[in-house]
């Protein structure tokens, strides 16, 4: 990797997977804490396999906590629907996921507001955070 002085140096890497398994290697009290709050993670996925509406609970939760209003949240998941919807549509219609997504994605972004997704997203200035996120109630639904 890129150090930074600008030489290439050799390092380790993990993505996230790795290093979690890593933590549960690690035999320290330190490590507990992580150790506990994974395994309540893993459960609480568990459970949500077993009954799904907690899954929506707790992203309904998760954006009070954020500070959404409930009624930007139930346009938010009825806009995850219709999302849904159209993607299931687009497969069985053969369009590929990965760059033909996109692709289809950014004519609907552009149909109404003139820009690329991209563009969209430096617009509203994100950098990683999810675009229909931070979207308002009337993006959300010009985007359905």
């Amino acid at each position: 990797m890129v150090a930074a002085d600008g030489k290439m140096r050799m390092t380790d890497v993990a993505d996230t997977e790795q290093l979690f398994r890593l933590i549960q290697s690690i035999p320290s009290l330190n490590a507990e804490p992580l150790k506990i709050w994974n395994a309540n993670v893993a459960r609480e996925r568990i459970d949500e396999l077993e009954d799904p509406e907690i899954g929506i609970d707790r992203l309904m939760e998760t954006y009070l906590r954020k500070g959404y209003s409930k009624e930007w949240i139930n346009q938010r998941l009825k806009s995850i629907e219709i999302r849904k919807d159209l993607t299931d549509e687009w497969e069985n219609r053969g369009v590929q996921k990965g760059k033909e997504f996109a692709i289809l994605n950014d004519d609907i972004i552009n149909a109404w507001s003139g820009l690329t997704t991209k563009q969209y997203k430096q617009f509203k200035d994100l950098k990683k955070e999810n675009l229909r996120d931070n979207m308002t109630n009337l993006e959300l639904v010009l985007n359905m």
